[in-house]
């Protein structure tokens, strides 16, 4: 592995190892991941410095994306893949499973 100065490491500092967060959600929203739980998704997520990936039997995709997050049919009882590379992984993967898992509100039944 190389550290961030170029340097080789057979067996690199606890520092540089990368990890990274997997977690698995059932959408829960009766309407699935629409738009508007696609832009409350997105919106939470810009920024993040690391990686993110969605996946399920349709497809995968990061969360910067509204129309990414479409793509991949997300209706209610479909399982995904949630995938965190970066800052804080842990807490970011946990995140992303309560929102895939949340009954939005809309639209208003």
């Amino acid at each position: 592995m190389l550290d961030s100065e170029g340097r080789l490491w057979l067996n690199p500092p606890l520092c540089c190892k990368k990890t990274m967060q997997i977690r698995q959600a059932i959408i829960a929203n009766s309407q699935g991941i629409h738009c508007r739980p696609s832009a409350v998704i997105v919106k939470e997520f810009m920024g993040y410095p690391g990686t993110i990936r969605i996946s399920n039997g349709h497809g995968a995709c990061d969360v910067s994306s509204v129309m990414q997050l479409l793509s991949l049919e997300l209706q209610q009882g479909t399982k995904v893949k949630i995938e965190v590379m970066g800052e804080n992984e842990a807490a970011t993967a946990d995140r992303l499973v309560e929102l895939f898992q949340t009954h939005f509100d809309f639209p208003p039944l």
